[in-house]
This record gives structure tokens, C-alpha cells and sequence, in this order.
């Protein structure tokens, strides 16, 4: 499905809002390191719901969604709700993301963005997992599902589910990337070396940040996660992708890919 140009512009704006959530500490001076999200996680949360309806909205309006494809979206949305207490993230095994990648590249990045947001609300109050993180989770999530819909179209087979592997071991290392970045720069009695400085310069801060998070979680729970992905989708993707395209089919749904 091609991109609307409301729904393009919807994600635009909301894919950048949202990453100044993750990314402002390293362009203003972050006088506290203690509050580590808690009291601006709530404001976050508020402001994504009206994004999530606008997105919805755009999507609706130029035939992306339809009653059936909002039904779907709720039976995904439930399904990887289950499917994460499974792997509860030990070692980052954590199986909700596969099936977001394969649903995203079917249904479209429009479907993906909202299912990765969905999916991570509805998995929270499942898990007893709300927290100040939840907002962070539920942005990281909404982009992997909106990548997903906009890799190649063309791509079909063999080809298509190495393609969808990969972009989930990029995904998952991207994941653990900017969670890690969220709360960086509020870690306290870090190291000198690998703590966030107030009022550094960018590059000095993002240097600091990318030792902390190789030392810390690439080679541990981001390299699980990686794996996870990759063997799930080459496992499991080739059975998933023809269900989700045959319901598509029979639903009828414009986003079908």
C-alpha cells in the first residue's frame, strides 16, 4: 500500500515529536539526574492517545483502515499482549515483536504504528508492566511496526523473509538503543566515562552514551532479542505472513500487501 500523503505527514510529525522524547537531554542541560521520567512519563502518555486517534483517523479516511482492519487490529493487539509474558524478556527473548514486524509489512506502516502501540499498552496491563518506561515502549514499538510496512513491496519468498529477519535483528538492536537512551541520561554514581554530562556537547553525550550501552546491553539482552527475532521470523514467517495475507484477502482490506 502506498502511503497516503495525510497519513505520511501524521506519521511524520508524530515520529519526530516523539523522538525529541528520547533525544532532548543531549540538546539542553539536565539539571536533575533523579526523577528518571516519573513525573513528565504521564504528560507523554496523554499526548500520544490524540496521535494514536489522528493516525487512525488519516488511515480511515483514505481507505488504509476500515471497520475490519480495526477488528484486526484488536485480535493482533491481544495476540502479542499474550505472546509477551512468554519470553518475559529474560536474556531479551521477547516474542512480541515478530509478529509485529510481519503484520506491519502486511497491512501497512499506518496498521504497524498503531499495533506497536497497542500492543505494548495491552501486554503493560496484562504484565502489571505500567511504569514511566510505557510511553518510551510504546513509541520504540510503534516505529518497528511502521518500518515493517515500509520496507520494499516487490520483495516476495525466500527473499521477502530474509529481508523481514534482518530488519528484525536491526530493529531489536535499535530497540534497546533508544530505551537506553530514555533513561541514560538520569542513571546516577555512573561512571565518569560512560555518564551522561550536563551541558556537554552532543557528540561528547552521545559518545559517553553509545560505550554505556555497548558495555551494558548490546552483547547481552539487545544480542537476545536480535536472535529471537531472526529465528522467529525464519521459522515462523512464511506460515504467518500467508495467514495474515489470506485474512487480509477475505476482509478485503486495502493495505494488503
Amino acid at each position: 500500500m502506498n502511503v497516503g500523503r495525510r497519513s505520511a505527514a501524521v506519521l511524520t510529525l508524530a515520529s519526530v515529536a516523539s523522538l525529541m522524547m528520547f533525544v532532548w537531554p543531549l540538546l539542553v542541560r539536565v539539571e536533575s539526574q533523579s526523577t528518571q521520567h516519573g513525573t513528565d512519563a504521564p504528560f507523554v502518555f496523554i499526548g500520544i492517545l490524540p496521535i494514536l486517534i489522528i493516525v487512525v483517523l488519516a488511515e480511515l479516511s483514505e481507505g488504509g483502515m476500515d471497520s475490519k482492519a480495526l477488528a484486526m487490529l484488536g485480535v493482533l493487539s491481544a495476540v502479542n499482549a499474550a505472546l509477551r509474558p512468554l519470553g518475559t524478556g529474560t536474556a531479551g527473548i521477547e516474542l512480541v515483536f515478530f509478529l509485529l514486524v510481519l503484520s506491519g509489512r502486511v497491512f501497512g506502516p499506518g496498521f504497524g504504528y498503531v499495533l506497536g502501540c497497542t500492543s505494548m499498552f495491552a501486554s503493560a496491563l496484562l504484565t502489571a508492566g505500567v511504569g514511566p518506561w510505557l510511553p518510551a515502549q510504546m513509541m520504540c514499538s510503534a516505529w518497528i511496526g511502521m518500518g515493517a510496512g515500509l520496507l520494499p513491496r516487490r520483495v516476495r519468498g525466500k527473499a521477502e523473509i530474509a529481508m523481514l529477519a534482518g530488519y528484525g535483528i536491526v530493529v531489536a538492536y535499535l530497540f534497546g538503543f533508544l530505551m537506553n537512551l530514555w533513561f541514560w541520561p538520569f542513571i546516577t554514581n555512573a561512571d565518569g566515562h560512560i555518564s551522561y554530562v550536563p551541558g556537554a556537547p552532543v557528540l561528547e553525550n552521545l559518545h559517553r552514551f553509545v560505550v554505556y550501552t555497548l558495555l551494558t546491553t548490546t552483547a547481552g539482552w539487545d544480542t537476545g532479542r536480535a536472535i529471537t527475532n531472526a529465528v522467529a521470523i525464519l521459522v515462523l514467517g512464511p506460515a504467518v505472513l500467508t495467514t495474515l495475507r489470506r485474512a487480509s484477502r477475505k476482509a478485503s482490506f486495502a493495505s494488503v500487501r
